[in-house]
């Protein structure tokens, strides 16, 4: 077992990418921005938190060997990528792209909306993901983790978790181990929940080897580490469960990774 350790990484201190179309925090090592202590955490190789401006984002490109979940906060993405799945990605619709043994994709967004003729195909992928509204940016989080299994045959799967998310507490997202309310990944040794809590409510942080814990909106009270604001987040490493107090004004959507492996030679 890892020895126990709690790190608090603060939204200041993420990597950041600044263009013209694009606002982009990386809470870990990502492209031109490498610090050899800040590769991962457990098995999340990437957590990143993006705005693109609508008309605009990013174009198509190739990934492999990767588990991708994307979560949009607020706006829409247009998604395509070369399995032929194309739609629109909303706040509460999870989205999971195995790369596999190779796959592309693009994060664009049309200058025009596509909403409605996209949702009524009903076949989302994460290949050409974009923005759109035509007005209005979106901001959402893109993460990473490693698969159990390499050179696989990419797939792709969403699934609207709205209705579990408004019963409250953490709902399962993305999940190794074939949770009912959660998109599948293909790594046993992971969980993605995710949490819209209302102001005061608590949950409990789950009991594993490697946590994180992001906050993309609000702010929350983690036990045994005290405030955790919009775009922090908390590295738990054999550190047992929390309880976590959403803000009692604002409440808070967070994110929650519990994962029993952790990359090696990185």
């Amino acid at each position: 077992m890892p020895a126990a350790l709690t790190q608090i990484h603060r939204s200041t201190d993420r990597f950041v990418t600044t263009i013209d179309w694009l606002h982009g925090r990386h809470s870990f090592s990502f492209g031109p921005h490498y610090d050899p202590h800040n590769t991962h955490h457990g098995l999340l190789l990437v957590n990143n938190e993006d705005v693109v401006k609508p008309g605009t984002g990013f174009r198509t490109h190739p990934h492999q060997d990767m588990e991708i979940v994307t979560w949009v906060l607020d706006g829409e993405l247009e998604h395509k990528d070369t399995l032929g799945n194309k739609g629109i990605i909303y706040p509460g619709l999870a989205q999971r792209m195995s790369a596999g043994t190779g796959i592309w994709h693009s994060e664009m967004c049309p200058a025009r909306s596509a909403r409605n003729e996209n949702r009524a195909e009903g076949d989302p992928a994460h290949g050409e993901a974009t923005n759109p509204s035509g007005d209005q940016p979106v901001h959402f989080v893109q993460m990473w983790v490693v698969p159990d299994t390499e050179r696989i045959n990419p797939a792709y799967q969403q699934l609207d978790i709205n209705a579990q998310i408004a019963k409250g507490g953490l709902v399962p997202l993305a999940s190794g181990r074939g949770h009912d309310a959660a998109i599948s990944i293909r790594q046993k040794d992971a969980v993605l929940s995710v949490g819209r809590l209302t102001p005061g409510e608590t949950v409990t942080v789950p009991d594993a080897r490697f946590v994180h814990v992001f906050v993309p909106k609000g702010a929350v009270e983690l036990e045994g580490v005290g405030r955790i604001e919009a775009g922090d987040s908390v590295r738990l490493t054999a550190a047992g469960s929390r309880t976590l107090t959403a803000d009692a004004a604002m409440g808070a959507e967070v994110l929650v990774w519990e994962m029993n492996s952790h990359l090696r030679g990185w």
